[in-house]
């Protein structure tokens, strides 16, 4: 009986290691009212939103105080989207490589960081670091109509 004990305990143990290393790491979901998406860490905390500005044709990324974090627009010259700091310098830039059907990032100095392609085996968007390492995925979950990124 003794063993028995033991194995449930070890069992139990093991599960709870695996939920907690499968735990989603935060969500993003659309405000009707605020006309912005929000993102809420894994306890449901919001950590932060965006909303489109309209005036300067870009994207705005907010902490949950309110101050700007940073922005995304769209260079048609260069066919990317750019993300700049709040100061207003370029952070990062992504773009479509047609080659490898995938989204690559791509730091200040046009280094790949990273890439997000699209897994239709699991429906959602695999993303990997430079090396090609799977480092987390966004997933959509219908039931809370929202999308939902996971990291490994």
């Amino acid at each position: 009986m003794n063993t028995n004990i033991k194995k449930t305990l070890i069992l139990a143990a093991l599960l709870s290691v695996a939920g907690i290393v499968s735990a989603q790491s935060y969500t993003q979901k659309w405000n009707s009212l605020y006309n912005r998406t929000e993102f809420y860490d894994s306890y449901g905390r919001m950590i932060g939103y965006s909303k489109y500005n309209e005036l300067y044709n870009r994207m705005e990324y907010y902490n949950a105080n309110g101050s700007l974090i940073k922005t995304e627009n769209y260079n048609s010259l260069y066919d990317r989207t750019e993300t700049k700091s709040s100061s207003g310098n370029v952070q990062q830039t992504r773009n479509y490589n047609s080659l490898y059907d995938r989204e690559d990032i791509k730091d200040r100095n046009g280094n790949v960081v990273g890439y997000r392609k699209w897994n239709s085996l699991y429906d959602r968007y695999d993303v990997f670091n430079s090396y090609g390492t799977l480092v987390g995925y966004y997933k959509w979950n219908d039931l809370y109509d929202r999308w939902e990124y996971y990291e490994q």
